[in-house]
């Protein structure tokens, strides 16, 4: 059976660590992609089963990079679990059906930061 992919697209280094130590025990490989850019070419070049991608990055931000997995046909069935710390530092929502419209599609989950660990993992096995 072929190892499952990650793609965690998210520029702080602790969470990614924390990421990988969610999965550690899983038959998992996690990528790491530190801004949308280099994201989106690990995305391209992996086509991973699942990618994780943080809303807040410098470059090129996660609902830039969200619009381009979406837009590109090799990546767009890729489902997407969007990390998000907005609500948090702004007080600042929005709903997976606020990106629909917008973007026209929808991410598959959205997970506030600080994360749950439990929750992660539970939508990460809910989308493999």
């Amino acid at each position: 059976m072929k190892k499952r992919v990650i793609l965690s697209i998210d520029d702080e280094n602790d969470d990614q660590e924390f990421i990988k130590s969610i999965l550690e025990d899983e038959d998992i490989e996690v990528i790491s992609a530190y801004d949308g850019i280099e994201g989106l070419e690990k995305a391209k070049q992996l086509i991973p089963d699942l990618i994780i991608l943080d809303v807040q990055m410098p470059k090129f931000d996660g609902f830039a990079t969200f619009r381009e997995i979406k837009a590109d046909e090799k990546t767009n069935e890729i489902p997407v679990i969007m990390l998000t710390g907005i609500a948090e530092k702004r007080g600042f929502r929005f709903t997976k059906e606020e990106m629909k419209e917008y973007y026209g599609k929808e991410p598959n989950a959205y997970i506030e930061k600080p994360i749950d660990p439990e929750k992660l993992f539970k939508t990460i096995m809910e989308y493999l």
